[in-house]
């Protein structure tokens, strides 16, 4: 590739990674070895439980193009990615994940890609037999209702190993959402996208840490996030139903003016067990959006930096910054 003063930024969140990250350096200097670009490696720690700041910290003593930024509690990945998108200042940034589930020598496909004159390369995971069926069919479910139910299609196995161009990152430098859904955010932001393909390492050491809990938690948050159909659905429910009862509660009052009700609790209570159950739905999917509105509303930082080295650092939102 042809010397260029431009500069590749890498984010990399880490939580409890200890095990990985000094192996993800190693693979991604031997990955990126003919890269002419001067590079620089952020990790992000998001409140690691185990040796991983240590880590990171004492490859930064070794080598000037590590940095790290060490955030004051656990905020979640989304934020942590966040964090380094807006800290970094290369003139595009790829992100992945610790683990090296994301391929190190993938980054000179997305590199190659953005010479081209692409703002946005992300990449589609092929189906990783390796996985649980049940983790395989839920993730596939969750892009197919995501794509119908809201203002945006993502495609199957696209996740947070992209490149981004430098004015994607200042578009992405004005959001403030509190309600981080950055594969969705990516999309909607529109640009010069492309895609590649690529299959999925195994993880070297550890455990993932979405469970079916945050899986389902995460879905929740990229439907109601893009969408208020959710709530038309809810409305249009409630016109079928109002519409419904309007037929039959003719049909009851002349049944019992004739004499033909038929005393009886089973069919009373199924529907009242049918139609309580329906009500909590909906108020529960309400809820959700209320809850969105009430959180945004307080315009609370989405992460606080407790310290850093990153001597590239932008004052995109300087309350985040607590050294």
């Amino acid at each position: 590739m042809a010397g260029n003063s431009r500069k590749i930024s890498f984010v990399i969140p880490v939580f409890n990674e200890a095990a990985n990250i000094g192996v993800l350096m190693n693979e991604l200097n031997e990955a990126l070895k003919d890269v002419r670009y001067p590079l620089e490696f952020i990790f992000v720690d998001d409140g690691s439980r185990d040796q991983s700041l240590e880590i990171i910290k004492a490859l930064a003593d070794a080598d000037p193009r590590i940095f790290f930024v060490e955030l004051s509690r656990n905020f979640g990945h989304q934020y942590a990615l966040k964090a380094g998108l807006d800290l970094c200042s290369g003139d595009c940034v790829i992100t992945m994940d610790c683990d090296l589930q994301h391929p190190p020598e993938v980054a000179k496909r997305l590199i190659a890609k953005w010479e081209e004159g692409y703002d946005v390369v992300y990449t589609r995971r092929q189906d990783d037999k390796n996985l649980p069926w049940i983790k395989r069919k839920t993730s596939a479910l969750f892009y197919d209702l995501l794509n119908t139910i809201s203002d945006i299609e993502l495609e199957r196995g696209t996740a947070d190993f992209r490149l981004m161009n430098r004015n994607v990152l200042d578009a992405f430098a004005h959001l403030n959402e509190t309600d981080l859904f950055i594969r969705g955010l990516v999309k909607w932001a529109g640009f010069k996208q492309t895609a590649i393909d690529y299959e999925p390492s195994p993880r070297y050491a550890g455990r993932s840490k979405y469970n079916l809990k945050r899986m389902v938690s995460f879905g929740l948050k990229g439907i109601t996030s893009f969408s208020v159909r959710p709530l038309q659905m809810i409305a249009s429910l409630g016109m079928l139903l109002f519409f419904i009862s309007m037929v039959l509660a003719p049909y009851a009052i002349i049944s019992y003016l004739m004499g033909k009700a038929v005393s009886g609790w089973t069919s009373l209570m199924i529907s009242v067990i049918f139609f309580g159950s329906l009500q909590l739905l909906m108020t529960g999917v309400v809820g959700l959006y209320i809850s969105k509105l009430v959180i945004q509303s307080k315009h609370r930082p989405l992460y606080f930096i407790r310290d850093t080295n990153y001597v590239g650092l932008r004052e995109v939102n300087p309350q985040t910054i607590q050294r």
